[in-house]
């Protein structure tokens, strides 16, 4: 059974969240292992023993259970976790609507739908708000806006793609999704989530998951900046590894949840959930986070992808990418996604007489691809914080600087250590938001990055093996749009 340690529980409550990065991280406890059953309490005895609902709770606690899954789920996805409470959370005022415009969609019939190549531009990062040319303080619940999507959340069918860009902390105000899934992948910044079930501390290279109806709030230390997929059915998981064998890609230990750290106040929070996309608000007049004890599998939790176990091809020809995939939200189809989280990480490549770069592709699913940090080794400008979308079926590949250098590589063994991108490839297609579609951030040129690709064919030259491949020339007009894209 795990315990939080001494050093975040003060009086039996959770240290203030405005501690520095490293004393935060440091101080925080998780305890490891995917969807297992896990059990920790921050006051001895608070957790029953043999039952989960007893007549009078130890420290005159709340017994409140929270099912992620209906209850007749087959055991092994089974999802639910009871929590041990100060006061249950059923005590709020009555929910309004926020009537105030807002910059998220859960509903997609209506939206875009566009076949063409899509690339954006990091969005600009906020200035700080303490700053004299800060634009105001934005929270990361007022910083999030959709990209795309599928589907609807009323229907608990589909999911959504969003980007996040705050700098300023939720103070007391508490989130919760009735939609669905989050999965946050910060990209600048460094987060401090609290939650109902413990805290975490997330940075980028790192991943979270906050499960449907968890509440939550986050804290940041300055500008930050990052991508969500909300999926409104079903959970992520662990692929299977098939002939891999028991172990590889994404250990199960790797994956970090809370431990129990609960507030005592008096203090008045507004509660705000997202409802079938739209956002509803409520006030308790105490902390939400008093969950002083919790056992089971229905928790947020984290992931550092630099312990992901990279498998790759020590033969010939690059492997399908689904060989990178981190986690997946499965559908009724077998090896159909709903989501797959994929990443392409530092690793050696060493396949010979092969093209090493991802290979050119038309795809039943559709890609959405950001970037965390670095480069990407098979496009020139795909910038960190960026964002690129390649629909069902439509083609897409290395630019013609990587085709050509590629191409003409001497093929010895590389480390690839240039950067860390990532994708969420779904089944679906993605309607667009009129603010990605006409984003100031979007790159309208993308389509040419494949301009310079060259003619090769030759039918009277068989072998090309001895041939140097050079790049098409570009036009003038061509020329100038190059520089203006570089720039």
């Amino acid at each position: 059974m795990a315990t939080t340690s001494s050093s975040s529980i003060s009086n039996g409550t959770a240290t203030s969240s405005s501690s520095s990065s490293s004393t935060v991280s440091s101080s925080l406890n998780y305890m490891s292992g995917m969807d297992n059953e896990h059990s920790t309490e921050a006051l001895p005895g608070a957790l029953p023993i043999g039952q989960n609902s007893p007549q009078k709770c130890s420290y005159g606690l709340y017994a409140e259970q929270l099912s992620g899954t209906a209850f007749t789920v087959p055991r092994a996805r089974n999802r639910r976790s009871w929590l041990y409470r100060i006061r249950p959370a059923v005590m709020h005022s009555k929910f309004t609507p926020i009537t105030s415009s807002s910059t998220l969609v859960s509903s997609f019939a209506n939206e875009a739908l566009d076949p063409n190549q899509m690339r954006w531009f990091p969005p600009p990062l906020l200035e700080n708000e303490t700053s004299s040319i800060s634009t105001g303080s934005i929270d990361f619940l007022h910083g999030l806006w959709t990209m795309g999507g599928a589907g609807d959340a009323s229907m608990k069918s589909g999911l959504g793609i969003h980007m996040y860009n705050c700098n300023s902390n939720m103070g007391h105000k508490v989130f919760y999704n009735s939609d669905g899934d989050m999965l946050i992948v910060p990209q600048v910044g460094n987060l401090l989530v609290i939650t109902e079930l413990g805290k975490l501390y997330v940075t980028p290279k790192e991943i979270i998951v906050i499960p449907r109806g968890i509440r939550f709030k986050i804290d940041v230390e300055g500008p930050s900046r990052g991508y969500i997929c909300e999926i409104f059915n079903g959970h992520f998981q662990l692929p299977d590894l098939g002939p891999i064998g028991a172990n590889g890609l994404a250990n199960a230990r790797d994956f970090y949840y809370p431990v129990a750290a609960y507030e005592d106040n008096e203090i008045k929070h507004t509660v705000v959930t997202k409802f079938g996309g739209k956002l509803f608000e409520a006030t308790v007049n105490h902390s939400p986070f008093d969950v002083v004890a919790w056992h089971g599998n229905y928790a947020p939790f984290k992931y550092d992808l630099s312990r992901f176990n990279t498998m790759n091809s020590v033969s010939y020809d690059h492997p399908d990418p689904s060989i990178y995939t981190v986690l997946t939200v499965p559908t009724d189809t077998p090896g159909v996604a709903l989501c797959d989280f994929v990443i392409f990480p530092p690793r050696w490549m060493v396949m010979d007489h092969s093209f090493r770069p991802p290979y050119y592709h038309r795809n039943t699913m559709s890609e959405f691809m950001g970037m965390i940090w670095g480069k990407y080794d098979a496009k020139v400008g795909f910038q960190p914080g960026g964002a690129s979308l390649h629909s069902c079926m439509t083609p897409h590949g290395p630019d013609a600087d990587t085709f050509i250098h590629a191409s003409n590589a001497d093929l010895v063994p590389q480390k690839f250590e240039g950067g860390l991108a990532f994708m969420f490839e779904t089944t679906l297609m993605l309607h667009l938001t009129q603010q990605a579609l006409h984003a100031p951030h979007r790159d309208y040129e993308y389509q040419k990055c494949w301009s310079a690709l060259p003619r090769c064919f030759n039918p009277n030259q068989k072998d090309f093996s001895q041939t140097k491949l050079v790049p098409r020339p570009l036009t003038a007009e061509e020329t100038t749009t190059t520089m203006s894209n570089e720039k």
